[in-house]
């Protein structure tokens, strides 16, 4: 029984995929950046638009927390021409594991949100046994704060200059990484499905340490089910943040030209830009 059990917990990262998706992870060799202190770090060039056109490689890219990266670590994203780092966390957070970084790097911290929700999440874990779905879905419908955290993302991708790149992150590179890339991606003309493939291919790039996690969460009395459902990039969580987009805004177009300010000039500015 454990034996079966085991099993099925480790194909649960590529459960989650959809097929097209594992044609992402099948590119993995040239999308994962391979570093040891961080997790989840990916490029998210290659992406195929609506009309033909291609998401660049090599100038945007995504991941989890970089407060570990190593001196070759560092020296990668020198080689890579990283020189521009959004993070995503809270403030709180970003405190406790401060980035590593190569001098010069323009840096900018957008915590919108992150320190309230994170312990509005966290306050009744202890002892909860189901329920994980539900409560990743009212997180990501929750639209109060996104304005807030995207924008400056968005500003800060217009003054990239051509041949430096942009890293944006957060903890698990999952959740507030995950709607931050949807977002661009959409911006860019990917998609849906083709961006609920990238957020769903999280489950690959974090399956070892996700097991770990669950390990050590499991241990605080906090439900497996509901740990699972917590380190899960499940595309119905992505869903409910656009369902509510949509909900609020009327499209995810007049979100963001309402909210980001991305009228049609400034989306084809950025798709000139990022796109080739």
């Amino acid at each position: 029984m454990y034996l079966h059990r085991f099993g099925i917990y480790c194909l649960l990262p590529l459960l989650l995929l959809t097929r097209p998706a594992l044609c992402q992870v099948a590119d993995s060799s040239i999308r994962k950046v391979n570093v040891q202190g961080a997790l989840n770090f990916r490029d998210l060039g290659g992406y195929t638009t609506a009309d033909g056109h291609h998401v660049k490689w090599h100038v945007l890219y995504r991941s989890a927390d970089i407060s570990k990266l190593t001196p070759a670590d560092l020296d990668t994203l020198n080689t890579r021409h990283i020189v521009y780092d959004v993070d995503l966390r809270g403030v709180q957070e970003s405190a406790k594991a401060p980035d590593k970084l190569n001098a010069g790097t323009d840096y900018i911290l957008c915590p919108a949100g992150s320190d309230s929700l994170n312990a509005a999440m966290f306050k009744n874990l202890a002892g909860m046994t189901s329920g994980g779905d539900s409560m990743m879905m009212v997180w990501y419908a929750n639209t109060a704060y996104l304005t807030a955290r995207y924008k400056p993302f968005f500003g800060k991708l217009f003054v990239v200059p051509s041949g430096d790149a942009l890293l944006f992150h957060c903890t698990a590179g999952k959740d507030r990484t995950g709607i931050a890339a949807a977002l661009l991606l959409y911006a860019l003309g990917v998609p849906y499905e083709t961006i609920r493939q990238d957020y769903a291919a999280t489950n690959y790039y974090r399956a070892s340490d996700n097991d770990r996690a669950i390990s050590s969460m499991t241990a605080m009395h906090i439900g497996e089910p509901v740990v699972r459902a917590m380190m899960s990039a499940n595309p119905q969580y992505l869903d409910a943040a656009f369902d509510a987009i949509r909900r609020q805004y009327g499209s995810i177009d007049n979100y963001l030209q309402q909210q980001l300010g991305l009228d049609q000039q400034h989306l084809t500015l950025l798709r000139q830009k990022f796109l080739e």
